[in-house]
Formats: structure tokens, C-alpha cells, sequence
């Protein structure tokens, strides 16, 4: 019979990518999906470490796959992704239990000790090749992840990918575009750009065959039925005017720009090491307001970070009121193990975190709300994702300013649909279909 295997996922885009190719590799070589953990031969995780939730989160989840191993030890239980990567010294010590860990540089030898003559517990820990190689299984036809680099340069106290994905890498141009271009013909009407800091890409390139993220869009925007492009995340001190033109004059890119601030303190911001000052930050996005007035700007925030004070936070919220984002993914700061962060003095007590995050939650919400009442009589291009997920009698998409829209009207999922928006909310758009453009095939 045919084995079959369970993936969870934690964590980022750049895991969803990696989780669709960790998909179509084991497909090709033979296994089917199984709908639930135990319908599993091989039970698989893709985890995450940037916060300390998604640790605990996975962990929760490690304990029913040790008690289904139980039940069959002919099961298989794998840990890939950066929590494996993060612990790979204990990874086995620990979890007894799991047959295979990898990092995310390693992906690609999953498909090796599942082939393998033995399954004698291994890990597979260097950095090493790009999932982006692999074969995909990808969630929507219409919608596809491209890999364009791995690894970050950056220094950032309080964050762990350097060390769990390595020096930054940049992938081919030719073999991007060439990659894009078979998406295209495959169906894909919207590619997501992904890198650590995409706007650093094609630096480490040799000089006869370097390319600007800038030129790269430029290319990728040449392809026939490509209708939109995105990218995540950029690095603020990397965020430059030929790649703010490209909103404004390239087709397919959209006019949505994921700008991280983490926070508004200069004090801050030099803690952590972000390499940019507030002065710099609001000069970019001047720069992206000056050359694209409609664009949606989007960020994250750390919360209580050490030594922050009330006067730091203060700043942050000011920021947040200045820019006045259409959205941001704000987060408590967690230490995390082997960063300089972990180790400052004057960690912010948890109480004050939490009554800080609840003041910045209500200036990003009211500002977002403020924001998105300009959409409001408008029409705007949706991509249908599927059904509304709070009215089934809906449908629901993404406007090309990522703003999820649910609507009235008929369409199918990858179909492109002009909607009348009649109302906006900080989080959605509501409105009526008018015209459709069908997806090929």
C-alpha cells in the first residue's frame, strides 16, 4: 500500500514554502497526504523559533506524535525547520522518540533516510541548497511562493535565523525568472517574492551575474500571465528608491509594502541592532508615500523589549500614529536562546508588556480603520482565495493592497474579480462583484 504522510507547520512564509516542497518531494517519491496524524506512516513537522509560543505550540503537538509512535513504532516521526536546527545538540536526547530532524537547509535529505536501506535515527544539520530545487505541492494553483535567497547578514539581537539559516544566499537570476516563467505557464497568476531580506538580493552574486532586487522585479514583471507580484520581508536600511519606483511603475507589483519597524525608539532600535535610526525609517516611507500615495504599508512591532522604557514605548506609539498603517503584526518580545537580547539586564516585567501591547493594538487598529474608509466607493481588483470564513454565502479574496476583501458575487477560486467595496473595517473590506476575469484552464 501506498504510505502516507502528516505535515504540521509552524511559524513563517518562508515554512509554508518550505512545507509545499517538503509536500511534492515526498510525492515523488511515492507517498500520498493523509488527512490526519494518525492515518500517518510518517508523521512531520516544520517548525519555527522566532517566538517562544511557537516553541511551546510545537512541543504541545510533539507529545500526540509520541503517543501514536506508541501505538505503531513502524511510524515514522520527523522535525525539520528552525527549531530543529536551534536544539539540533539535545534534539534526540530529548525526544527519544523522533527518527529524523533537519534544518532548513537540509530538506532535501528527508527524502534520503526515507529511502535509505535503514532508518537509524540521523540529523542533517548544514546549510546547504535551496528548497526552492524541490518539486512543490502547492496549496492554491493560482498562487505560488518563489525562494529567491536563504540566511540573513543582519545581526539583530533578539533574533535567531541567522543562526538557524546561515549566511545569506542568493539564487540565480535566470533560474528565478525561469522558475517564475513555469509558474506562469502553470497556471500561477500571483507570485510571493521570499527571502530573509529580499531587498539585500543578488549582493553575493558574482559581479558578471549580479542583479538589484530592482532589476529582478523588473524581470519578473516581463512574464506573460503573471498578474501580480509580491515580496516579503525587506529590510528598512536596504529599502531603496529603485525598488520604491517599481511599485509605482512595474505592472504586476503590488502596492503593498511589508516595511518591518520593530520599533520607534532610536535607543531601541540601537539595541537591538536594526542598523537604521527612526530619522531613516519615516524618510523611507515618505519616500513610498511620495511615489506611490495609494500604497498599503504594513509592519511588525516588539513590544518590551530589554530596558525599554515608558518613554520608548511612547515613541513607538507615536510612529504608529505618524505612519498610520493599514496593518502590523505586533509581538511581546520573548528571549530567545543563544541571542545577545536573551542576556540584558533590565528585562521588561510581562505586566507591563501586555498593558503596553494593549495601547499599541489600539492606535495600529483605529489608524488601520482610518486607512482603509479610502477604499470605500472605490472598485479594486480581488483574486479569489475561496469562501468567506465568517459567512460561507460570501466569497473572499485579496485586493492588490492585501487587504482581504469578502464580497457577493459568484466566482471561483483563482478568478479575478473587480468589486465594488461598500464598507471597511481595520482588518477587512466588504463588497459587491461586478466583473470577472476567469482563470486559465
Amino acid at each position: 500500500m501506498r504510505k502516507r504522510y502528516h505535515l504540521t507547520t509552524f511559524g513563517c512564509q518562508m515554512n509554508e514554502h518550505d512545507s509545499e516542497r517538503m509536500k511534492g518531494m515526498l510525492e515523488s517519491i511515492g507517498y500520498g497526504e493523509a488527512a490526519t496524524r494518525d492515518q500517518a506512516d510518517l508523521i512531520l513537522f516544520n517548525t519555527c523559533s522566532i517566538r517562544e509560543n511557537a516553541d511551546n505550540r510545537f512541543v504541545a503537538h510533539l507529545g500526540e506524535a509520541k503517543r501514536l509512535k506508541a501505538q505503531d513504532p513502524t511510524r515514522v516521526v520527523g522535525v525539520g525547520g528552525c527549531w530543529a536546527q536551534s536544539v539540533k545538540e539535545e534534539v534526540f536526547a530529548r525526544f527519544p522518540f523522533v527518527d529524523v530532524a533537519f534544518g532548513p537547509g537540509q530538506v532535501h535529505k528527508l527524502a534520503e533516510f526515507l529511502t535509505s536501506d535503514s532508518l537509524s535515527a540521523q540529523g542533517f544539520f548544514e546549510f546547504e541548497g535551496f528548497t526552492g530545487h524541490l518539486p512543490a505541492k502547492r496549496a492554491r494553483e493560482f498562487q505560488a511562493w518563489v525562494q529567491i535567497s536563504v540566511g540573513c547578514n543582519s545581526v539583530c539581537s533578539y533574533c535567531i535565523v541567522p543562526s538557524t539559516r546561515g549566511r545569506e544566499v542568493s539564487r540565480p537570476t535566470d533560474e528565478l525568472v525561469a522558475e517564475a516563467r513555469a509558474l506562469a505557464a502553470d497556471g500561477v497568476r500571483e507570485v510571493t517574492l521570499l527571502g530573509q531580506n529580499v531587498n539585500s538580493y543578488g549582493r553575493d552574486l558574482p559581479r558578471e551575474r549580479r542583479t538589484s532586487f530592482a532589476e529582478l522585479l523588473t524581470r519578473i514583471d516581463a512574464i506573460e500571465g503573471l498578474e501580480r507580484i509580491r515580496y516579503t520581508s525587506p529590510h528598512p536600511k536596504d529599502m531603496r528608491i529603485d525598488v520604491i519606483k517599481a511599485h509605482a511603475e512595474l505592472r504586476s507589483v503590488c502596492e503593498h509594502i511589508h516595511l518591518p519597524l520593530q520599533s520607534g525608539s532610536g535607543t531601541v532600535l540601537k539595541r537591538m541592532r536594526r542598523t537604521y535610526t527612526r530619522e531613516r525609517y519615516l524618510d523611507r516611507v515618505a519616500l513610498i508615500r511620495e511615489h506611490v500615495p495609494d500604497c498599503a504599508l504594513t509592519t511588525d512591532i516588539i513590544v518590551g523589549f530589554p530596558r525599554e522604557t515608558e518613554e520608548d514605548f511612547r515613541q513607538t506609539l507615536e510612529v504608529a500614529e505618524e505612519v498610520g498603517y493599514d496593518g502590523a503584526f505586533t509581538f511581546v518580545y520573548s528571549p530567545r536562546r543563544g541571542t545577545e537580547a536573551a542576556t540584558l539586564p533590565d528585562q521588561v516585567p510581562h505586566e507591563v508588556q501586555v498593558e503596553r501591547m494593549e495601547r499599541l493594538v489600539e492606535v495600529i487598529q483605529r489608524r488601520a480603520h482610518e486607512r482603509a474608509q479610502r477604499f470605500v466607493g472605490r472598485r479594486v481588483a480581488v483574486l479569489v482565495e475561496g469562501t468567506s470564513r465568517t459567512d460561507p454565502s460570501r466569497l473572499r479574496g485579496r485586493s492588490r493592497h492585501n487587504k482581504v476583501v469578502n464580497f457577493d458575487g459568484l466566482a471561483a477560486p483563482g478568478d479575478l474579480v473587480e468589486v465594488l467595496i461598500t464598507g471597511a473595517s481595520s482588518q477587512t473590506l466588504t463588497g459587491e462583484a461586478s466583473l470577472v476575469s476567469r482563470a486559465s484552464g
